[in-house]
């Protein structure tokens, strides 16, 4: 395979008129984040967030033109609010001379430190909801989000047993993984490869013990930093979820990455969210992060499925003794004082990690095992409350009562 170079893509891009329609956008400064691997291409456009629908002409046409590369499969392009540092800004407007034509101005770069606009409202705005944008994706019948407070609480472990244990119910299941800087699927389900590519834009999702899968760990080399703000990572979440060839799925499972910020209310605006699963250990730190993941929910008008406490007991394997190392039902008690179900307590235990280190996910590697039976567990309620009409019944979601 012919190995591409930045320095080629960018004379590509250099061929594709900007905005302005004199200058291309490489001179405006509007390409960044370029990401070469295995064929595949990724890049940023820094465009004005008022005239996003008509700049998507203009991220065609920068993906056409990088597609034409030999050696290029795949290209994916995303749309970006704010020009990141290092590239050069766009020049600024200059009057026009008497009897030349006037042209619409490049797009602007929000002033540093100022936030993007995006045109909806963000989580925390005081008195303000974010609007519910996006419509249901074809195919998927019903999508949930696995989600934490913070990092570090075995939330992808959760996440991709709960879809083996769904599947194992007999349901059709994907998992995306939306953690863009963290990826874990690819490592937790031991899938190699890259995905390919159906019609030119849309990417068929890779497979692993019988679920789809979409994660950016595809895409980039596990060791390649992803140095994105905000605006990107939104797209690519975006591009992931909507341009996927899933085919029909009872559910899908979204790996959320920690804490509330923009991959979040993109999930909640972007889809209808049938509703979410908030992951904790037991102590007390990991439960006041967790209430505010909920409570980010519960601001978009997402109903809360119910509450994980992950690493709860450890049981010695040689002596049989049970140790709680961080404490033990913090997670149930937090599920009764905030009104939402408590879905289970899972031990902590060597085999788990070391199965998932081995991309062989205790559920489908040892099925008889006490986890599988937990998670087993976990998924039918889980299951149930969305079709038998709980969870949608919590759209006016939990009070979230603070002492």
């Amino acid at each position: 395979m012919t190995d591409i170079t930045k320095d080629q893509v960018l004379a590509q891009l250099a061929k594709v008129r900007g905005p302005d329609l004199t200058s291309n956008i490489v001179a405006l400064g509007l390409v960044s984040e370029i990401v070469i691997r295995d064929g595949t291409v990724t890049f940023a456009l820094s465009i004005d967030p008022a005239r996003a629908r008509e700049m998507e002409a203009l991220r065609q046409a920068a993906e056409k033109a990088v597609s034409q590369l030999s050696g290029v499969k795949q290209v994916m392009v995303a749309l970006t609010a704010e020009a990141p540092s290092g590239t050069r800004p766009a020049a600024p407007p200059q009057p026009p001379a008497a009897g030349a034509r006037t042209v619409n101005p490049p797009p602007f770069s929000p002033r540093p430190g100022a936030p993007a606009r995006t045109g909806g409202a963000t989580a925390g705005a005081p008195g303000q909801r974010p609007a519910r944008q996006g419509g249901a994706v074809p195919g998927i019948s019903h999508i949930i989000a696995v989600a934490s407070g913070k990092g570090g609480v075995g939330k992808s472990t959760m996440a991709v047993n709960l879809a083996l244990a769904l599947k194992a119910n007999g349901l059709r299941v994907g998992l995306l993984d939306a953690d863009i800087y963290g990826p874990s699927m690819p490592r937790l389900l031991g899938i190699t490869g890259k995905p390919r590519s159906a019609g030119g834009r849309t990417l068929l999702p890779m497979e692993g013990h019988g679920l789809k899968v979409m994660s950016m760990g595809f895409l980039v080399e596990e060791e390649t930093p992803m140095v994105w703000r905000g605006p990107m990572v939104m797209s690519a979440l975006t591009q992931m979820l909507r341009e996927v060839a899933w085919g029909e799925l009872d559910i899908l499972v979204v790996d959320m990455p920690p804490g509330t910020g923009d991959a979040q209310l993109t999930m909640a605006q972007q889809v209808p969210l049938a509703g979410a699963v908030i992951v904790s250990t037991p102590q007390d730190l990991a439960l006041i992060d967790a209430r505010k993941g909920l409570n980010m929910f519960r601001k978009v008008d997402v109903p809360v499925l119910g509450l994980i406490e992950n690493m709860s007991y450890f049981i010695c394997p040689k002596c049989g003794e049970r140790s709680e190392i961080f404490g033990h039902g913090g997670a149930r008690e937090e599920a009764h004082r905030l009104g939402v179900p408590f879905l289970g307590e899972v031990p902590l235990d060597m085999a788990v990690r070391e199965r998932s280190d081995a991309g062989q996910p205790i559920v489908v590697s040892a099925p008889e095992s006490v986890h599988a039976q937990i998670f087993g567990q976990i998924a039918r309620e889980v299951w149930s409350q969305i079709t038998e009409g709980r969870a949608s019944q919590g759209r006016k979601a939990p009070r979230i009562i603070i002492e």
